[in-house]
């Protein structure tokens, strides 16, 4: 299994083939097409991420000390946005994910190329992925 840091390297690099905003908004698109569905027990308030201007819902649980994430959202981009996460999250270890640096964000150029709506949603997506591991974390101990 990848690092969360390798993955994130992955991503980089697959954004910097792109050549215009509009290239990487497409492959976003297509990257939360391809986002394994959430079960729709999970689509409840319960699991929806509270500062996000669009609903997405994102559940979390253990399989072997490690983290699986799912989730889905009701907007295109943000899917997309949120199917980045989990690919660089899921399957990872809580102390793993609570000690990821997330500037690979910045560096793909995501947030600068969003709406401060969407922006503040991208930062409740990766704190509340963030507050899944430290739950696990704690449980661990």
């Amino acid at each position: 299994m990848a690092t969360i840091q390798e993955i994130q390297e992955e991503i980089i690099d697959e954004f910097s083939m792109f050549d215009d905003w509009m290239q990487r908004y497409e492959y976003m698109i297509d990257l939360g097409k391809s986002l394994p569905l959430i079960d729709e027990q999970f689509k409840t308030e319960d699991y929806i991420i509270k500062g996000c201007q669009s609903k997405v819902w994102v559940h979390a649980a253990m399989q072997d000390d490690k983290i699986a994430f799912t989730a889905d959202s009701d907007a295109i981009i943000t899917k997309g946005i949120i199917a980045i996460l989990i690919r660089a999250f899921s399957g990872q270890p809580p102390q793993a994910i609570l000690d990821a640096d997330t500037s690979f964000i910045d560096e793909i150029g995501l947030k600068e190329h969003l709406s401060p709506t969407r922006a503040n949603g991208l930062v409740s997506m990766i704190k509340q992925i963030k507050l899944y591991a430290v739950a696990y974390q704690t449980q661990k101990k």
